[in-house]
């Protein structure tokens, strides 16, 4: 199982696909030496996602000066941004069945 740190973050972006919107996301966290883990992207017809994680033990920002600068930055780009801390998303993520579904 993957480590999990309280200075980790999943930011998640999503909106109408245009030129920029990850370079407006990674130049907020690069300016606030945020360290990007792990990243995801798709897009379907013209509907953008990513999904990044992110270590923030070095960061110059705090979380919620951190989340402002990136929600900024994702209403220039015309998509939402959100980010969560990686140890409170895990409280909602349900646990994996250890029997598959339909099995007694």
């Amino acid at each position: 199982m993957a480590e999990i740190s309280s200075s980790r973050i999943v930011i998640t972006v999503l909106g109408k696909n245009r030129p920029g919107i990850v370079a407006g996301v990674t130049r907020v966290l690069g300016e606030a030496n945020v360290d990007i883990r792990d990243i995801t992207q798709s897009i379907i017809e013209d509907i953008f996602t990513m999904t990044m994680l992110a270590d923030t033990a070095e960061s110059k920002l705090d979380f919620a000066e951190l989340q402002k600068a990136l929600a900024e930055a994702g209403e220039l780009s015309g998509v939402n941004v959100s980010i969560q801390r990686e140890d409170v998303l895990q409280l909602y993520v349900p646990p994996v069945a250890s029997k598959p579904l339909g099995i007694a």
